[in-house]
């Protein structure tokens, strides 16, 4: 495993996987037409608010959602996964300390089990227990750390819907955006925000 990390922690590594995350983040998570905040963006979520959500994205997007889960978000976690293993070993700063690297895997891990849980709900819909709900919302608090991924991508795909609403209503949003870029202030919003079945991103 040791060589693993040793690779990950190589220059060539590094920028490969953290490219690679960075474009499922900004560009191909946020077009997946599901037609709502996904599940694995939000800090947890009760049996009623998963229950709204599946019935809100609808046959169609439930089934581009399971998709998506299966392939491109198992994808991820390897990636982001790989990508901070790569980091912790390389910048470590004591050798006695290079198994801190194990800690992305495990996060990685767990968001792929929560990942196994949300392609049971969506598939499974409208039966599903209470227990299926449970675990995958567990999942989202079991590393504190991986918040600021989540952070990321929900901001990330709320952003491009969000200029896809302004551009068609004229562009009164992209206007305001400006204004807000020229003062200083970041746009930026937690991934929890949205209701569970708003029309914005994951």
């Amino acid at each position: 495993m040791r060589k693993y990390f040793e690779f990950c922690s190589g220059t060539p590594a590094l920028c490969a996987t953290m490219a690679s995350a960075l474009v499922l983040l900004v560009a191909v998570f946020p077009a997946l037409p599901i037609g709502g905040e996904t599940l694995d963006v939000r800090d947890g979520y009760t049996y009623a608010e998963a229950l709204a959500a599946l019935e809100g994205y609808g046959e169609s997007g439930r089934r581009v959602y399971a998709w998506a889960s299966v392939t491109l978000d198992t994808l991820f976690p390897a990636l982001y996964a790989s990508f901070l293993a790569g980091l912790v070993y390389r910048f470590r700063p004591a050798e006695r300390w290079w198994r801190l690297a194990y800690l992305p895997l495990g996060a990685a891990l767990i968001d792929l089990g929560e990942n196994i849980q949300i392609v049971l709900m969506l598939t499974r819909y409208p039966e599903i227990s209470t227990r299926q709900v449970a675990a995958a919302s567990l999942c989202c608090f079991a590393w504190p750390w991986r918040f600021h991924w989540r952070l990321l991508r929900g901001s990330a795909v709320r952003d491009e819907r969000s200029a896809v609403r302004d551009r068609s209503s004229g562009g009164y949003g992209e206007a305001t955006r400006g204004r807000t870029r020229s003062l200083g202030c970041p746009r930026f919003s937690s991934p929890v925000a949205a209701g569970p079945t708003g029309s914005g991103a994951r």
